[in-house]
């Protein structure tokens, strides 16, 4: 088994291209396969599958295969590869005091991770580079080799720019004139946003109307993910965000995502109908909390998320703390295959975690931490 899976078949085709039958047989052949190779070259992990006595050799689906709670990675260093393979090392976000979550990458799985959300984003962007903001602080992404969640996911999407501006100064302060400069330079074109849901709402939007601005970003399209927690205990659902957006700035297209460090790539991203996808190489499963069997479609539970793309890193089957709902498979309005679900929110005692909120928890008690 090689460090990871040869992928390039899956390259070839669409993002949402695969019904149920093909998909899951797929899925089923390539997340068994990840388990094989994890077993092997993972001796923590050879451990936890021994111990809950898991035969992968018997096995015929990836809904058999044992889950890690995701806060394992705040508790263990789990890697696949030898150290001198690892080219990249990802946190998770933690408030001050809080363990973090270590993701150690070598260079094919980080490649695949990029292949993926090209693939993923391009489906609803296009091929072509464009003008890009980002809506956060470039402090954010000055270490190459060691990124936090924010940082992974702002240099994750600036693949999909052909030229960029930080919305944001150093000190978290909402450079308006740069962003009018950027935007006259860009008059007329697609401009793609991209920030945490925390941070655009308290940085752009807040921003926007304290002094009465406005922007004309009405041919934008702004992909945002994390952070809902901190909009909820203000009374902002998404509705609300999308409307208000509008409003300052008169952007139509607004897409939020799910994702999380431990699984950087496999990102799930919000279709014109308000649902969130898996592309083929991922999936989402809902389990019952008292028994962690699989929920049926409308039975909320606890998410788990699966992915192709972990090799260094036996992050391929993790338990989340966040509650969702899988709504439908292969019939969404949008036409895009698979299933498709919604995020209800965290689980109750779940740590505050989310990459923006993160930030708005550290921002109350005078900190700007990544």
């Amino acid at each position: 088994m090689t460090a990871a899976l040869d992928l390039s078949e899956w390259f070839s085709q669409g993002p949402y291209s695969r019904a149920h039958d093909e998909r899951t047989a797929a899925l089923s052949h390539a997340l068994l396969e990840l388990t094989r190779h994890h077993i092997e070259a993972s001796e923590p992990y050879r451990r936890i599958i021994e111990a809950v006595g898991f035969d992968v050799s018997t096995a015929s689906s990836y809904l058999e295969i044992p889950f890690l709670p995701v806060r394992l990675f705040k508790e263990l260093e789990l890697a696949s590869v030898p150290p001198d393979d690892i080219v990249k090392t990802m946190t998770s976000s933690g408030t001050t005091g809080q363990a973090v979550s270590k993701i150690f990458l070598d260079k094919t799985t980080a490649a695949n991770q990029t292949k993926v959300l090209t693939k993923i984003v391009g489906d609803l962007i296009g091929t072509q580079r464009l003008p890009m903001i980002v809506v956060d602080s470039p402090s954010v992404v000055k270490d190459r080799a060691s990124f936090s969640a924010r940082g992974a996911g702002i240099l994750g999407f600036s693949i999909f720019a052909r030229d960029r501006i930080f919305a944001l100064d150093d000190e978290m302060r909402l450079d308006l004139n740069g962003v009018r400069s950027f935007l006259e330079k860009h008059a007329g074109q697609p401009i793609l946003l991209f920030g945490f849901t925390f941070i655009v709402w308290q940085h752009l939007h807040n921003e926007l109307r304290r002094h009465g601005e406005r922007l004309d970003l009405s041919d934008g399209v702004l992909i945002h993910g994390g952070g809902w927690k901190r909009l909820q205990s203000e009374a902002v659902s998404s509705e609300d965000f999308r409307a208000a957006l509008r409003e300052v700035s008169g952007l139509r297209r607004v897409h939020d995502y799910y994702g999380m460090v431990e699984q950087t790539g496999s990102i799930y991203i919000e279709c014109e109908d308000g649902h969130l996808h898996p592309s083929i190489y991922s999936d989402v499963i809902i389990r019952r909390p008292h028994d962690f069997s699989v929920a049926s479609f409308g039975e909320p539970g606890i998410i788990e998320v699966v992915s192709v793309l972990p090799a260094s890193y036996p992050g391929h089957a993790l338990l989340t703390e966040d509650e969702g709902v899988v709504l439908g498979e292969d019939d969404c309005p949008c036409g895009r295959l698979g299933s498709y679900f919604r995020v209800l929110g965290r689980m109750r005692n779940a740590e505050l975690r989310g990459c923006s909120d993160t930030y708005g928890a550290e921002a109350l008690t005078g900190g700007l931490r990544p």
